[in-house]
């Protein structure tokens, strides 16, 4: 007997910086609508991943890393984060195997404590850390915090990751679908292009600076031969910032933006002609218009 009663649900996927969330719900996705970065924070704001197991569409919440905020703009993030878990039928927590339970674990741990909040546990990247330490620290997490379950997968190379969708298939509720079939974010296709801009910016760039910047889009247009015209700018806080950026002879910026365009190419299968501009704007991380653009509450 085939069984058509559909589900659907969001799953919130919390943790520190660079645990894996944007990997694991780009691999669900099977494409890329999350950025992926080694730095840490790369992820501003919630993103969903939409996608079908079984007979279940599984929206997931990709959540900034929650981290210790110094500024606004950090505060904002982390606000963001949290506030992913009200919308959330299952959360999860990524923890990256290999660096184990650090401090930002353990005040995540502690959050979910005192908000009286269920929670799978998720040990990302266990082929870099050895069995026996693995036990260990899945024994030592669950001491700590009664999660209702717990997975060891490699969202990278997709190890074992099916039990995961598996489980999230059989127990998020009963639903018709929230989304279209084969949409898999609700990302306006102008942000996602900034975010990949911005994800190039943190690849090519020395260690501080990418967390100085932001790229906010100004043009996205169909033109008549169906090519599209993107055009990104990308804000500094200082002009000394911006020279970085341009690169000599503008040599960064035409980096940037051919790795960029390549990318958006292959992924949506368009022809884009990219324009970027390099601007200064002191202290952007007060501007309300940037985090109302963003979804973030400026006031967090």
């Amino acid at each position: 007997m085939v069984n058509n009663e559909t589900r659907a649900g969001f799953v919130v996927l919390l943790g520190a910086p660079n645990a894996g969330k944007s990997t694991i719900t780009n691999h669900f996705v099977g494409s890329k609508v999350s950025i992926v970065s080694p730095k840490a924070q790369t992820t501003r704001t919630i993103v969903k991943g939409i996608g079908i197991f079984e007979n279940t569409q599984i929206i997931f919440l990709d959540t900034p890393g929650i981290f210790n905020p110094k500024r606004r703009f950090d505060r904002a993030m982390v606000s963001s984060a949290w506030g992913g878990t009200k919308d959330a039928d299952i959360i999860v927590l990524v923890v990256d195997a290999k660096r184990g339970l650090d401090q930002e674990t353990q005040n995540i741990i502690q959050k979910l404590k005192e908000n009286n909040l269920q929670a799978l546990l998720l040990l990302n990247k266990i082929d870099l850390i050895e069995k026996p330490k693995l036990l260990e620290l899945s024994r030592k997490l669950n001491e700590d915090f009664p999660f209702t379950e717990t997975f060891m997968v490699s969202a990278l190379s997709g190890l074992h990751i099916d039990d995961f969708y598996h489980y999230l298939a059989q127990n998020l509720p009963s639903s018709p679908w929230y989304y279209p079939e084969d949409q898999m974010s609700d990302m306006p296709l102008k942000f996602l292009a900034a975010e990949v801009v911005r994800e190039k910016l943190f690849l090519y760039l020395r260690q501080e600076l990418p967390y100085a910047l932001t790229v906010e889009p100004e043009l996205w247009e169909r033109r008549t031969d169906g090519s599209i015209r993107a055009e990104m700018t990308i804000y500094v806080e200082r002009e000394g910032q911006k020279m970085i950026v341009l690169g000599r002879k503008g040599s960064m910026i035409k980096k940037v933006g051919q790795s960029a365009r390549k990318e958006l190419e292959e992924m949506l299968e368009e022809h884009i002609h990219l324009f970027l501009f390099v601007k200064v704007r002191e202290n952007w991380g007060e501007d309300a218009t940037h985090y109302a653009d963003w979804g973030l509450n400026f006031n967090s």
